[in-house]
């Protein structure tokens, strides 16, 4: 008889927190009928300054299916925070799912310029990406190669070795569903080897907040150039009043003259 459901999730805090994210917002989109194209990330968003949607994409999902598929090997992928003897553990799990998002949306973005401007394959122009698969296959990946005799469990009846879970998941649901990004799963694989192989590696908490603040900062300010969303509040506006003092040239034959108009009666304040 396994552990109940409570304890298992103090066990997987981060998990846990992750998945609620992600099932919250999946009830946003429902409830407010957004599509994928306004979340999703494609080369052409990206282009014009949306790059915003490397975040909304990785924790967007339209259909429940997708859901329960990511979160369902998201909270397998959990033993992870329980490994800190092997180096990892909850801190770990945070820090590097960070470096997964961003990584591995910036991969797919760079695969896409790739295949647009190289191979001339206009296709992927337009490809919009959505889903949290390319964390879940960058955890699936580093787990495959810091324990490789764990098993991920899928739907609690579907059970497969870690060692291969990465390509054997890549191939299965670019079978089973062919709207599977292909791209953004094998993105998430690649980063994942990287971090495993210590070829991406240093992040600590300090990095981390610190690569989260840019992140916040980036994504505001994207989306207001973007125009996604109204934030007139980040707007300086300039303040042109008749009532302060001009300054002004006068040119002549003797040379050049400062002039300043008369201050007007009353006092001015700038604020």
């Amino acid at each position: 008889m396994g552990k109940p459901l409570f304890y298992e999730i103090l066990e997987k805090p981060a998990t846990s927190c992750m998945i609620g994210i992600c099932s919250m917002i999946w009830f946003y989109i429902q409830k407010k009928n957004i599509g994928y194209s306004h979340v999703g990330l494609s080369y052409e968003t990206a282009v014009e300054g949306h790059y915003w949607r490397i975040i909304t994409s990785a924790f967007s999902h339209i259909s429940v299916i997708h859901l329960v598929f990511n979160m369902s090997a998201l909270w397998s992928l959990g033993v992870i925070e329980q490994l800190g003897h092997l180096g990892l553990g909850v801190e770990y799990y945070l820090q590097y799912t960070l470096v997964l998002v961003i990584v591995s949306g910036v991969l797919v973005l760079a695969m896409y310029h790739m295949l647009i401007q190289r191979f001339k394959l206009e296709y992927f122009r337009r490809v919009t990406a959505v889903g949290y698969s390319c964390v879940v296959f960058g955890w699936m990946t580093i787990l495959s190669v810091k324990q490789p005799s764990s098993k991920l469990d899928l739907f609690g009846f579907l059970s497969l070795p870690i060692s291969f879970a990465p390509f054997e998941s890549l191939i299965f649901t670019s079978i089973i569903v062919p709207q599977a990004s292909f791209i953004g799963h094998l993105s998430g694989i690649v980063v994942g080897y990287a971090i495993a192989w210590g070829l991406i590696h240093g992040m600590s908490n300090y990095w981390a907040l610190s690569l989260l603040g840019w992140i916040l900062l980036v994504f505001v300010f994207s989306l207001k150039r973007s125009g996604a969303l109204d934030l007139s509040f980040l707007e300086i506006e300039s303040v042109t009043d008749p009532s302060l003092p001009s300054v002004r040239f006068l040119a002549s034959s003797t040379g050049r003259t400062l002039q300043m108009s008369a201050l007007p009666n009353g006092n001015v304040e700038i604020v």
